[in-house]
């Protein structure tokens, strides 16, 4: 290993002002790469692991690393690269000892051509097994015949390249750091260049969107604390995607670890990804569209679940209605003020002590009674549950710890003793839902909870798994899983901080490698349960995430508090888990800390409205006082109104959400999506976060600012029309439109070429599937053409799709003049029943001497100032051909 060539910052200084800086120090800022990465970095630990150090005064803050590797850093070197049935095959080898303990000096890496756009390479210790995470990925014997990419290995060093074969783009490259890779037992460490600063994911972290090079740092390792930005949250997705602006292709990597990690993104632009466990398991995607590699990447991980159609109905919760004739009581007042509610909520205040599969005997005696009135109405009902399970209840008086006691099901801590922290009703234990024994255990309580309260989704709460003490209550033992040679720059500086000892035992290993899997393996024993007990699609949300939990649940952004920046970066979350695979997703409407105020609460309704999943929830207390009320029917009449108009719209938009839902069910696309990816050719698109898409077809641009009338809004290239008027925008070149925006309104635009199959909207899903559709149609201009589709099912039994028992319509305008529904397929036993009754088609230049719709005449109005045509006062079935003429 080399010895420094600036061992003194006083040398240095005389070298730079000489003008002779020492040459393999010489590296630009942005392309420094932190051999010091420890909270604290010093001199005399730099120049002990033989690298650059350049002081600086004052504390260390986010920025170009003092400490960093020179240019001829001994690390590893690759040799023996051989083709093998499934790619090629390399051995990485090391001779001089590592910096941290235990390094492995002999690896082997393997890389997999698995498809012609996805590349995938493991490099594991030649001589032990080590963690690698437990979910389920495609196993792939055989490598593809063709491929987009090509595989490129320097002679010297660990350098590593993918390049794009049509572009000679290096999208993977890490050659760009010569010291930076490492692989002890307890850090490894890999970095990259990038392509561009169009970088996107990297979850779960609130911020903006599009995430910044600036020696960002993005940590994963699940918890349980509100939002804040610069920390670690809920969830746990190493999954980013990168746009390429000079050819607008994208390209995507997902690095499969569980363990507690760092990624940093310096400006030169390129990644260095550190971990503290597991194998470096990394896929590369290829796209070439954003939307193909969120395709791929959900193709590895899986594509997310079919939520019951009501479930895409509006919900509503509140911690603190503090007993069911409250709850009965905002449910009265929603439904006397007409407004949309689909699912009605508690949180924890329904139990007795807080105590799981209970309910309060005084203050929620009558709970059974809301829930039968709920499903009288035709609306369903969902209740909270939260992991730790108290541990300090009188022995057989608690029936779900008295049996897991004796079905052992309880996480240990490395003594073999349970291991017992703090939650809401005080010393708990937690379920080890890795377990088999745990699974049986968790669904008899869920079944005996059922008797009791006949819910209809569950809401999984608390299980980063969050304690309100560090470790347990007993401490957790000095060993290097608790306090690892380098520790990611987690919240409180130690992984157990307000969560479990590292060094707790699991059924399939440590905590130490499964903490953030927590959640998942939650919610993925939870699905199955609710799929048994009700024989119906299970619907859960859950507040811990990881990799491929869209497959079998929903999520909310969390603690949220009631500002106009959280308003905003709700739309940031949402447009991340869509990439993550996970689009049943939204933020608590309104807040779910601090009392909101009436403008805010209103904006956010609009938009709130077009959440995948939309909830209001906030919290019981708000500082020194109570929350206040923030329902839709808590405000004033206009308010009222306002709200009512925007749940309305979304009721009336239902099909078309749900036909994007099927889509991602089937395919892995998203369904609320940022502009780019429509545009991927236009870089203006790029930064936006203030806009989004539902599917490629509806722009939803809401006020985020206080007392603002007006909006600017980006549009690009095209015709956008209104989507409640249908007056055209015309953009000849993409750029920034003022829009009226006063607080009435919410605006909305179809784009050009899109069919949206519409119903005519109730305030329960229920009642609305009994209604008529519409379609309505924003011609392309220079085409004369538009196309939509929908797809429609019983909205709630399992497997519709993988059955085919369903309807699936496709629609379009061809010829400038006319307007045809075909049935792509039909095996849905109602399909009788849709009718549509109404159509309306934006861009029709010339005034119609007539419409007819299956050879008859219908009513019509042509609006000549706007060109649009509206027709009505049919109904014909669509389970069979319509043609409209005009």
């Amino acid at each position: 290993m080399m010895i420094p060539c600036l061992v003194r910052w006083v040398i240095l200084i005389a070298t730079l002002t000489s003008g002779t800086l020492c040459k393999q120090c010489s590296i630009p800022e942005d392309q420094r790469f932190d051999c010091n990465p420890e909270v604290s970095a010093s001199q005399k630990v730099c120049e002990s692991r033989g690298c650059c150090w350049i002081p600086s005064k004052g504390p260390r803050i986010e920025g170009a690393p003092r400490c960093f590797y020179p240019l001829n850093y001994e690390g590893y070197q690759t040799e023996g690269v051989k083709e093998t049935k499934y790619g090629l095959t390399a051995n990485i080898t090391r001779v001089s000892s590592g910096y941290y303990p235990n390094i492995v000096k002999t690896l082997k890496m393997d890389l997999y051509f698995e498809t012609s756009r996805r590349l995938h390479f493991k490099i594991l210790d030649a001589d032990n097994e080590r963690y690698e995470v437990p979910i389920e990925t495609p196993n792939v014997a055989s490598k593809v015949n063709e491929t987009d990419y090509k595989v490129s290995f320097s002679s010297s060093g660990f350098g590593f390249s993918v390049i794009r074969k049509n572009t000679q783009t290096t999208l993977f490259n890490t050659s760009v750091n010569p010291g930076g890779f490492l692989y002890h037992d307890q850090f490894l460490q890999i970095s990259t260049s990038l392509v561009s600063k169009f970088i996107y994911g990297l979850g779960e972290h609130r911020g903006r969107f599009l995430r910044s090079s600036n020696w960002s740092r993005y940590t994963f390792w699940n918890n349980g604390f509100s939002q804040q930005e610069g920390i670690n949250q809920y969830g746990y997705h190493p999954f980013f995607l990168v746009m390429e602006p000079d050819h607008g292709t994208a390209y995507g990597v997902f690095v499969l670890n569980s363990n507690a990690m760092d990624a940093v993104i310096q400006p030169s632009p390129a990644i260095t990804f550190r971990t503290i466990g597991g194998i470096l398991d990394i896929y590369i995607f290829l796209g070439p569209t954003p939307s193909d590699v969120v395709q791929q990447y959900l193709d590895v991980i899986g594509h997310p679940f079919l939520p019951p159609y009501w479930g895409l109905g509006f919900h509503l919760c509140r911690w603190g209605y503090q007993s069911a004739n409250r709850t009965r009581e905002i449910l009265d007042r929603m439904r006397v003020a007409g407004m949309p509610q689909d699912v009605q909520w508690n949180d924890i205040d329904y139990m007795d002590s807080h105590l799981d599969f209970t309910v309060d005997p005084a203050r929620f005696a009558n709970l059974p009674d809301v829930v039968e009135d709920v499903h009288e109405h035709h609306q369903h009902y969902i209740a909270m549950i939260d992991p730790a399970i108290s541990s300090e209840q009188p022995a057989g008086s608690y029936p779900p710890y008295d049996t897991g006691l004796k079905q052992d099901v309880f996480i240990k801590k490395d003594d073999g003793s349970i291991l017992i922290g703090q939650v809401w009703p005080g010393k708990t234990a937690f379920p080890d839902f890795f377990k088999p024994e745990t699974q049986t255990w968790w669904s008899n309580n869920i079944k005996e909870f059922y008797k009791k309260i006949q819910f209809d989704g569950i809401w999984l709460d608390m299980n980063e798994p969050f304690t309100f003490i560090s470790g347990s209550t007993s401490g957790c033992p000095y060993n290097s899983l608790e306090n690892p040679p380098f520790t990611p720059y987690v919240m409180g500086d130690h992984l157990r901080t307000m969560t479990l000892c590292t060094s707790a035992k699991q059924h399939s290993g440590l905590h130490y490698n499964l903490h953030s899997l927590y959640g998942l393996s939650e919610v993925n024993t939870t699905n199955i349960i609710l799929k048994d007990l009700r024989k119906k699609r299970p619907f859960i949300i859950s507040r811990s995430t990881y990799v491929s939990s869209g497959k079998y649940g929903g999520h909310w952004l969390g603690d949220n508090w009631a500002t106009w920046a959280d308003m905003h970066f709700s739309i940031t979350g949402i447009l991340n888990f869509n990439m993550f695979g996970i689009p049943l997703v939204g933020a608590d409407i309104c807040g779910f800390q601090r009392n909101t105020y009436e403008e805010l609460c209103v904006r956010w309704h609009q938009l709130g409205a077009f959440y995948p999943f939309s909830r209001n929830h906030n919290s019981l207390s708000c500082g020194p006082v109570k929350c206040m009320d923030q329902d839709p029917a808590a405000w004033s009449n206009s308010s009222q109104g306002i709200i009512r108009d925007a749940l309305m719209t979304r009721y009336l938009l239902l099909p078309y959400l749900y036909t994007l839902f099927v889509a991602a069910h089937q395919n892995g696309s998203t369904v609320a999506r940022p502009l780019f990816f429509e545009f991927p050719d236009d870089p203006a698109t790029y930064p936006v976060d203030r806009q989004f898409l539902w599917g490629s077809s509806l722009l939803i641009s809401p006020v985020m600012d206080p007392g603002a009338q007006t909006l600017d809004a980006l549009f690009p290239t095209g015709v956008w029309y209104d989507f409640y008027n249908g007056s055209a925008l015309s953009m000849d070149e993409t750029r920034m439109v003022t829009l009226d925006a006063p607080i009435q309104k919410l605006n909305l635009h179809i784009r050009e070429g899109s069919i949206l199959p519409l119903q005519e909207p109730n305030t329960t899903t229920y009642a609305s599937r009994k209604n008529g559709f519409e379609l309505r149609c924003a011609i392309n201009p220079k085409t004369g053409s538009a196309e939509g589709s929908l797809y429609w099912d019983d909205g709630d039994s399992l497997d519709t799709v993988e059955k085919g028992e369903f309807i699936s319509l496709k629609f379009e305008i061809s010829s400038g003049n006319m307007l045809m529904s075909k049935v792509i397929h039909n095996k849905y036993n109602q399909s009788s029943e849709l009718t549509l009754e109404r159509f309306s088609i934006y861009g029709v230049e010339h005034s119609p001497t007539g419409v007819t719709v299956n050879g008859n005449k219908v009513e019509y109005i042509y609006d000549t100032i706007l060109e649009t045509l509206h027709a009505s006062g049919f109904a014909v079935a669509m389970n069979d051909t319509i043609v409209a003429k005009w």
